[in-house]
């Protein structure tokens, strides 16, 4: 913990002086992001760094393997949802970008089953994502984890669209939708293009 106090002291000292004005205009106006971006929880993969984007551009929404789920509105708790929701009503954004990565670990339990105890929330959320691992299976690529994980990104997707207010809005052309990869091994981003495939950027 002691690392990231002294990383903070480097902000406040080197960093805060130049922003600060970034900052308090941010606090004076609120914020007004063009994008919300649906990333993964992974620690390795920053949404803002990738799109060397700063404070106030995104809005970033995180969690195991950048899943959506279907719109299901219930009494139950709805993180995911709720963010969409306000994001698309709140925010009005005008895109979603739902981005995937290489070495998704989520994916990889969903292709290869839960690493030890684990399961009790892990397993119910990532089968979310049950219909891209089984057309994966169905079609025996030779990088699996890599073609459920771009499979992953196209049922978030979907599920974007089963939410009212984002169809409604991606119709009328307020709203797109895109599919992104980004390989931590390489630093490349690849999107999802018309033809349904993904192609470096």
């Amino acid at each position: 913990m002691e690392h990231l106090i002294e990383g903070y002291r480097r902000f406040r000292e080197a960093e805060w002086p130049t922003r600060r004005k970034q900052f308090e205009a941010l606090a004076a106006r609120g914020q007004r992001p063009r994008v919300m971006v649906i990333g993964c929880s992974d620690s390795r993969v920053d949404p803002a760094m990738v799109f060397d984007a700063g404070p106030g551009e995104i809005f970033a929404l995180r969690n195991v393997a950048n899943l959506v789920p279907p719109y299901q509105p219930d009494g139950s708790l709805h993180g995911t949802s709720a963010a969409v929701e306000f994001a698309v009503r709140g925010l009005e954004v005008e895109a979603i970008i739902v981005l995937g990565h290489a070495m998704c670990g989520g994916i990889h339990a969903l292709m290869n089953g839960l690493p030890g105890p684990m399961g009790e929330f892990l397993g119910p959320w990532i089968s979310i994502a049950a219909n891209a691992r089984n057309r994966v299976l169905r079609c025996d690529p030779a990088d699996a984890q890599l073609a459920c994980e771009h499979e992953a990104v196209r049922v978030s997707l979907d599920n974007l669209m089963s939410f009212p207010f984002v169809a409604e809005r991606v119709l009328d052309g307020r709203l797109q939708l895109l599919g992104g990869h980004f390989d931590i091994r390489s630093g490349v981003l690849a999107m999802l293009g018309k033809d349904g495939g993904f192609s470096a950027a």
